[in-house]
């Protein structure tokens, strides 16, 4: 898989080497040539020293060949040309944009263009572990349409002690997986929910409350 990330920062290099680590083939856009040269010495990736929002820098950096386009860069409206170019122009099947401004996340998506904001993921996980301690992690994924949550039940949690199949959950709601004593359970109807048991929860935006109440009684 080609992955082409344009960006800066620490946040690039990170990336950079994760997608690298995975195996996966890397190439970073960056304007400034000091630390291109850095970069092209910290990692594997290929380097290419420029403006990721020019169609020629993106042509040179192998566009046409990425399976991905991740822009990063501090400027929103640059990473959203970016994106614009590589998925019209060089027919790039995926690509993402940071919203650095929370508010240009909806603006990026209402123009085609996937975006994300780290306001809103940091906000989340912190409003979530704010509000109730046995939630230990909390990713939205899909754009965000998708919550993936995990919550570790307690002897006070009204679902222990209870069948899978007994428990009243909301209409697209789903528990994936249970981790009990450090072992994965795929859970059937039949499977008996346990204080200490931690339990994977995909819901979507609009149940996700009910369903931690369900699971934990809290009111959120």
């Amino acid at each position: 898989m080609k992955v082409l990330i344009v960006g800066s920062g620490k946040t690039l290099y990170f990336l950079s080497r994760n997608f690298s680590a995975r195996g996966y083939q890397v190439v970073i856009i960056n304007r400034n040539p000091e630390e291109c040269i850095q970069l092209s010495r910290q990692l594997t990736a290929t380097v290419v020293c420029g403006d990721g929002s020019d169609a020629d820098i993106l042509k040179d950096a192998g566009a046409m060949g990425a399976d991905a386009v991740l822009a990063i860069t501090p400027n929103d409206q640059d990473n959203l040309v970016i994106c614009q170019l590589a998925s019209r122009k060089f027919s790039v099947p995926r690509t993402m944009a940071l919203a650095n401004d929370p508010d240009n996340a909806e603006v990026f998506e209402k123009l085609g263009v996937s975006g994300f904001s780290t306001t809103h993921i940091v906000g989340s996980l912190i409003e979530q572990r704010a509000s109730l301690e046995q939630i230990t992690n909390l990713l939205p994924v899909g754009e965000g349409r998708v919550n993936v949550t995990e919550i570790v039940l307690t002897e006070d949690s009204p679902v222990v002690g209870k069948l899978l199949k007994d428990i009243d959950l909301p209409e697209n709601a789903l528990v994936a997986v249970v981790i009990r004593d450090k072992k994965p359970i795929i859970p059937r109807g039949a499977t008996v929910m346990l204080a200490g048991d931690r339990v994977v929860l995909i819901t979507l935006p609009e149940n996700h409350g009910p369903v931690l109440k369900a699971f934990t009684g809290e009111r959120l």
